[in-house]
């Protein structure tokens, strides 16, 4: 375990904003995860688990407790009767899960090329894009309880996935630690219809190839085309959460003219769609850019403190309250 002290969070995080965390505790084994824990209980301090930092904010004053960031890596390949089960280190970056699975044919989670964290985050928010999500491949999850103090096995059943929701971010938040993740994959093809933007790519560029890779690839066109790398350019990623309604909200939003995407998990307003038409497209606000080609993406431009990006998140919020009246709902998670 390596211990790291009074580190920037605004150099741990792709948005590039926060202070000083008092500790930064790198685990690079399963058994340190109990170590890290047990320090941040001697001093008395809060814990905060980082992954990559993709969808993590920082507050100005810092963080005056511990930082704890996955290093743990590695991925271990069992093949069953039909399947194949791949148990990854929490530490590994997720993309290259992804590539890993894709280059053996192996289809279920293609689609979520190019999201950004690691594996150990992806089941917290269960990570979805064009038609996946991770709960349809994630069979288990090994964790440190840090109520018990010990180290424990979750099934599936027991995380109670939901759109960007697990148990993980709701009724069990902050409670555990993600030490590895398995999925069970199997090999072929994504079964069509795919997403609208994957299948307007495959008309326009006359593909025929479907399986994991070229999927992959397709998936990788479409989101360097729409979404900025947070290397070169400072964001959180997607910053709003889409909206999901029941049967009758949805009835109600079409009869005032409002797109609806009815997909197999529920009815759901695009939130990027609600950005673009209230006229925020590409606008600069307090120093965050509205990223022009996907306005889910709030780019830090040239804001140096937090309370920047909270005035262009209200101004947004608000907007998109008065002219449509929803509440639009923060993915980022905040370190304080």
């Amino acid at each position: 375990m390596r211990v790291n002290e009074n580190i920037l969070i605004s150099s741990l995080t792709t948005i590039r904003l926060g202070g000083p965390a008092r500790y930064v505790l790198e685990i690079e084994k399963p058994e340190e995860v109990r170590e890290a824990y047990a320090f941040a209980h001697q001093y008395n301090l809060p814990i905060f688990v980082l992954g990559s930092g993709a969808n993590s904010i920082g507050h100005d004053e810092g963080f005056k407790g511990t930082i704890i960031i996955n290093r743990m890596r590695g991925i271990y390949e069992e093949k069953l009767e039909d399947s194949v089960k791949l148990k990854v280190m929490g530490g590994e970056t997720w993309d290259s899960v992804v590539e890993y699975a894709c280059n053996r044919n192996l289809t279920g989670i293609e689609a979520l090329s190019k999201i950004p964290g690691l594996a150990g985050a992806a089941p917290v928010q269960n990570i979805g894009a064009y038609g996946q999500q991770i709960s349809d491949t994630l069979t288990e999850i090994e964790v440190y309880d840090s109520v018990t103090n010990g180290y424990k096995t979750l099934k599936k059943a027991d995380l109670q996935f939901s759109y960007r929701k697990s148990i993980l971010n709701t009724s069990e938040k902050n409670r555990y630690f993600v030490i590895s993740i398995t999925l069970e994959l199997k090999e072929g093809k994504m079964p069509r219809p795919f997403y609208n933007s994957i299948e307007n790519y495959i008309a326009v560029h006359n593909i025929t190839d479907f399986g994991p890779k070229s999927i992959r690839e397709i998936v990788s066109k479409i989101r360097a085309e729409k979404l900025p790398d947070p290397k070169e350019k400072p964001s959180a990623g997607s910053f709003f959460k889409n909206i999901y309604l029941t049967n009758e909200e949805a009835e109600i939003a079409e009869l005032k003219g409002l797109p609806i995407y009815r997909g197999e998990d529920g009815n759901k307003i695009n939130a990027g769609w609600l950005i673009e038409e209230a006229g925020f497209s590409g606008k600069l606000l307090h120093g965050i850019r509205v990223n022009e080609k996907a306005s889910l993406v709030l780019i830090n431009e040239s804001a140096k403190s937090y309370n920047d990006l909270a005035k262009a998140r209200s101004e947004i919020v608000g907007k998109i309250y008065d002219k449509y009246g929803y509440w639009l709902e923060q993915e980022p998670v905040e370190i304080k």
